[in-house]
């Protein structure tokens, strides 16, 4: 890895020359934002996101800074978001560079996550863009004494439509402010107009990844730093009843512990010396075994108190429905916890300086962060500073801001900077997890196999979720204040997306998680898809019918309805009973899903192809088909990405993860014990792109995730007959599942 060296000033870099605002940092090579020479360096420079200023700068040079309150996490948002502002702006995609997630040089855009970032993040860079070439426009119509409809715009010039002499953007800037709030009604450019955005551009940040020269956080030197190492609590609820570090100081470089309530963690002047120390220290915890057993989930979440029920979607008269002649069925499927499984282990560095706190942390949640930062310190948050610096893995709120807010603690307490690591167990034992859940379905099928009535309840934890956006590690260990409330994030999108005449959807919010919990990509719309489109599948089994053709039947959205007649064709489906399963030991099945993202954007079809081994109970997806519609597309490489990604990690997810835990704390804490999919299993992933370029553009994140778990189970039952409904699908459990199909 290359080491990513923070200077102590830019004053050099700003005496450069005249631009529109002034900025106060660089892009670095490697993806790593610098720091100026204290946070009030930055100040004057407004973040408001309904200025122009605050996400567009236009130097003297007529070069562009962007500055984005999204940030990459390895999704191609970086890229996209250049895109956009290069499109708009009338620029070469190379002269635009963009910074992002600082909370004193970039607006808040909200937290990178539920793939809004190009939805709602993009689209407020697209009319800050559109609002500035307008006001370039104006000028340049005032200078050259030209009606402004005579003018158009390229290359970063604004020229007289009929020919001639024009201005570029350097010399509409020079010496003048675009001050100006964001128009929400100035005009954007014609799609048909693209040269940039809906074309396959080249990821920004991969070069210097494959290259080696990549600066992670992980890779981040401040002057003067320390190491350091959390010393993490024996059990889940234990306290810290003493502690001694007399045997540390034999360690060459051992500075001190630092120790507040339960917060326990040694530094050094190098990493190994903490290391060293965070196993030598002698820690005693209080005894504690309050955790459920973690074979039994599915009973603690019958059990569980409920905090509050809520139907989330209703049609009809489901009860009436489900009383009514006709045939029953029932089902039930549940989703284990998960742990986010970060290839590289969150890591932060913090400095407290002047009273003011700097933090280089790979949080999705810069600006969130910020208040929860000074609120656990009792700072105001013009006193703390975020500056993303990509970490190795997220897709998430895994332990990143959890470490950053351990980092910070320890930077106050010491008044030195200090580079806080996690260990491997650290990040799989303490990250917040991916919370169990537990549905439950009913149907009534009427005698011509239609479906009369439909529910669904769903249990899930909704209390703790918000934790994400309360409670920070370091708060809780060393009981500081916690900022909050915030919002549960799991209501959207747990609907079906059919039209049946009478449905019932009805959510069992749970006071409490086993662990504590957070988001994992899409949350709780794979597991909800996973329990609608593996049910419907039953009843499609039930009655006949084909499982392409249950869907379209019961789908109303044209769109909707295109997308699945892409995928007949993409994937060449054959209607189910078509052939005979497979007798021998390897049997092959195919299995479909269908999901609108959320029940608003994005639609997504998949099928599944894989072989079951029926001695062993393994499962290998050999193919997965991929049809997507996000609407416009801003970059159809990076788009391919994802969805390569999100089939990827869906698969490690619904084959292999699961998280394991005793009655006082996580056991699985290395990746021997908790395994994830590796090179010679990922599938073939075919993707058909519906691109249309009028229409608004939607995230792709995390909607293809959603419909893998589904699509896997539905190709087992086709193979074999068996049915899935217990996540992860390891062997044992398809053992049992093939066992019990062949005693019916």
């Amino acid at each position: 890895m290359t080491s990513v060296q923070i200077p102590l000033s830019r004053r050099a870099m700003l005496r450069a020359g005249g631009a529109l605002a002034v900025g106060f940092a660089t892009y670095l090579p490697g993806g790593a934002a610098s720091e100026p020479a204290a946070v009030g360096e930055g100040r004057g420079r407004t973040v408001s996101p309904d200025a122009v200023d605050g996400f567009i700068v236009i130097d003297a040079h007529g070069r562009v800074t962007l500055y984005s309150g999204k940030v990459e996490l390895g999704t191609g948002v970086l890229t996209a978001m250049t895109q956009i502002a290069a499109e708009e702006l009338s620029v070469p995609f190379d002269r635009v560079t963009t910074m992002q997630g600082d909370t004193l040089l970039t607006p808040d855009q909200h937290p990178t996550y539920a793939s809004l970032s190009v939805q709602e993040g993009g689209m407020q860079i697209r009319r800050a863009a559109a609002t500035a070439r307008e006001a370039l426009v104006d000028r340049a119509a005032q200078r050259l004494g030209v009606a402004k409809a005579a003018l158009r715009v390229q290359g970063g010039m604004v020229e007289p439509a009929a020919g001639g002499q024009g201005l570029s953007y350097a010399q509409l800037v020079a010496g003048r402010s675009l001050s100006l709030k964001v128009d929400p009604a100035a005009p954007l450019k014609n799609p048909g107009d693209y040269t940039i955005v809906g074309k396959a551009v080249p990821r920004l940040d991969i070069p210097a990844k494959i290259y080696g020269r990549f600066g992670f956080v992980q890779d981040v030197r401040v002057p003067d730093m320390l190491h350091a190492r959390m010393v993490h609590p024996a059990a889940a609820g234990a306290t810290l009843e003493s502690w001694d570090d007399a045997p540390c100081k034999s360690i060459p470089g051992y500075v001190r512990a630092v120790r507040q309530g339960d917060f326990l963690a040694v530094v050094a002047t190098d990493e190994w010396a903490a290391v060293r120390a965070s196993t030598t220290i002698a820690a005693r915890w209080s005894e504690w075994a309050g955790l459920p057993d973690d074979t039994r989930l599915v009973d603690y979440q019958r059990k569980a108190k409920v905090d509050r029920i809520q139907v989330l979607q209703r049609t009809g008269n489901s009860s009436a429905g489900t009383g009514s002649p006709g045939r029953q069925l029932q089902a039930t499927y549940d989703f284990p916890l998960n742990t986010h499984g970060s290839i590289g282990p969150s890591c932060a560095v913090a400095d407290f300086k002047d009273g003011r706190l700097t933090v280089w942390t790979p949080s999705q949640a810069a600006h969130l962060l910020q208040k929860q930062l000074a609120t656990m310190l009792a700072l105001a948050p013009e006193q703390v500073r975020c500056i993303y610096v990509e970490g190795a893995g997220c897709y998430g709120r895994n332990g990143s801001d959890d470490c950053t807010s351990e980092a910070a603690l320890i930077a106050m307490k010491i008044g030195r900077p200090v580079r806080l690591q996690w260990m491997r167990a650290d990040e799989h034992g303490w990250d917040p997890k991916c919370p169990p859940t537990l549905l439950d379905y009913r149907a009534s099928i009427d005698d011509q196999g239609r479906i009369a009535a439909w529910e669904a309840d769903i249990y899930l934890p909704e209390r703790s979720m918000k934790r994400s956006g309360v409670t920070l590690l370091g708060a809780v260990l060393a009981g500081l204040p916690r900022y909050g409330p915030d919002s549960g994030i799991y209501n959207p999108g747990l609907g079906i997306p059919y039209a049946l005449d009478n449905s019932t959807l009805t959510a069992h919010w749970l006071v409490d998680a086993p662990l504590p919990a957070a988001w994992i990509r899409a949350p709780g719309r794979m597991q909800n898809t996973f329990g609608n489109e593996s049910f419907l599948d039953e009843i499609a089994a039930a009655t006949s019918a084909d499982p392409f053709d249950i869907r379209t039947r019961h789908l109303s959205d044209s769109r909707g309805l295109e997308l699945m007649e892409r995928l007949r064709k993409v994937a060449n489906w054959q209607p189910r009973g078509t052939r005979a399963r497979d007798t021998g030991d390897i049997a092959h099945g195919r299995g479909v899903t269908y999901v609108k993202y959320e029940l608003v954007r994005t639609y997504v079809g998949v099928v599944a192809d894989v072989e079951v081994h029926r001695s062993t109970g393994a499962i290998k997806v050999q193919r997965v088909f991929v049809v997507h519609d996000c609407g416009q597309i801003i970059n159809p490489d990076g788009l391919r990405n994802q969805i390569e990604g999100n089939v990827v990690q869906t698969v490690s997810r619904t084959l292999i993860e699961q998280l394991t835990f005793s009655r006082s704390a996580v056991t699985s804490l290395n990746w021997g014990s908790y395994p994830i999919l590796t090179f010679p299993d990922v599938p073939e992933v075919v993707i058909d792109l519906i691109d249309r370029p009028g229409e608004a553009p939607w995230g792709a994140g995390e909607p293809t995730t959603s419909a893998i778990p589904s699509a896997i189970a539905n190709a087992v039952f086709d193979a074999t007959g068996a049915r899935l409904r217990s996540i992860p699908f390891r062997p044992a459990v398809v053992l049992a599942a093939l066992a019990l199909a062949k005693g019916k």
